[in-house]
């Protein structure tokens, strides 16, 4: 397996030309960069023009990870060509939050065969209910292949996503890697770090993912009463305040859910994922250090992390964007946390999203918010 990770600035082009000489049907170009190149996409275009026997995977972000940097308006281009492993990619289009679940069947089905190992998949971070995309994946795909991946991202505006499909920059499309063959080794970790305060309070109404009421009383009202003058900023202001989900009383399994819109005439919420009736759901908070602390935990986490023997490794690191609005300029900390704990060499791409997919612990997978979830594929 080789690897090299390259960047675009409009200002600067290319910051490695001519483009390394890596393609292949073996090769996979992952592509992360700012929602304008929905307007701008020529230089894409000439990437997939570039590697035309290639497979392509990428979204657009609210800002991009390039080894220990966060950048914006860029592009982060990482190209692996693999010597032993095979790739198959499938996409589906999703016209509205209710076809995620056909859409991730869809997308599980294309790519199902006996020796598939691992599934990388990116998705419209605002019309794809991501709950129902993983379960759609998870009906079809057996626990023992490792999926994971993330929701597109266009910064704190929430207002156009894109995912590549058929070499372009697509709105409402979900696309995915499947990863083939023994040599293959891939590791995943998914951590967060933030606080939960206030009471518990039980999931009165909800439908999908668009909490009504908590407690019997209006979801928005509730939470504004919390947000205090930060609630004139909403959506946004919410990526501050996310909530944390739990079956029941005796559940340990901790979900978290990070708000896209609100409507005031329902004094509803929209989240990225399920807020099932029922459940219980409290606010969380930022710590800071423990923000920081469980990037590192997420790499930590990951079966190739401190295993020199495993040659080159590539990292994708997706970090919610509510990370990193909380931590500003410390930003740059956790995608720091995760290389250090990386094996020496392993080369870091990956974006800030509106979401996160990785099993909790293992077996099937989760959708997760504001957390640093990070996945290491490498070949023996």
């Amino acid at each position: 397996m080789h690897i090299e990770t390259l960047s675009f600035r409009a200002d600067k082009g290319w910051s490695t030309y001519p483009l390394p000489l890596l393609d292949s049907t073996r090769t996979l170009v992952v592509v992360f960069g700012a929602s304008s190149f929905l307007d701008t996409p020529a230089p894409i275009l000439d990437l997939v023009a570039a590697y035309p026997n290639s497979h392509f995977l990428g979204c657009s972000t609210s800002g991009e990870i390039l080894g220990d940097d966060i950048h914006d308006d860029t592009l982060v281009v990482a190209i692996a060509e693999f010597r032993e492993s095979e790739l198959a990619t499938a996409d589906a289009i999703v016209s509205s939050p209710a076809g995620s679940q056909a859409a991730g069947q869809s997308i599980a089905r294309a790519l199902k065969r006996d020796d598939l190992r691992a599934v990388l998949v990116l998705s419209d971070g605002l019309g794809v209910n991501g709950s129902e995309l993983v379960r759609g994946l998870n009906s079809v795909l057996p626990p023992s292949v490792v999926v994971t991946g993330g929701l597109a991202g266009d910064g704190p505006r929430f207002q156009r996503t894109w995912v590549l499909s058929q070499g372009r920059p697509t709105q409402g499309v979900i696309s995915a890697v499947g990863f083939y063959g023994s040599s293959l080794h891939v590791g995943h970790g998914s951590r967060g770090g933030w606080d939960r305060f206030g009471p518990e309070r039980v999931v009165t109404r909800s439908t999908g993912n668009v909490l009504f009421e908590l407690d019997g009383k209006p979801a928005l009202e509730l939470y504004k009463t919390y947000l205090g003058e930060r609630a004139a900023g909403l959506p946004a202001t919410a990526l501050l305040f996310p909530l944390a989900l739990r079956t029941s009383a005796d559940d340990s399994k901790i979900l978290v859910r990070t708000i896209l819109s609100v409507d005031e005439a329902t004094q509803s919420m929209t989240f990225a994922g399920d807020i099932p009736q029922g459940s219980l759901a409290q606010l969380m908070r930022a710590n800071f250090e423990r923000l920081i602390e469980g990037a590192g935990d997420a790499a930590h986490r990951t079966a190739t992390a401190g295993d020199p023997t495993q040659g080159e490794v590539l990292a994708i690191a997706v970090s919610c964007v509510g990370r990193r609005l909380i931590l500003g300029q410390r930003a740059e900390e956790e995608v720091a946390a995760t290389v250090d704990a990386l094996p020496r060499g392993a080369q870091q791409v990956g974006f800030y999203s509106y979401g996160e997919i990785s099993p909790f612990t293992t077996g099937h997978c989760d959708l997760h918010n504001q957390t640093m979830t990070l996945t290491t594929i490498s070949e023996r």
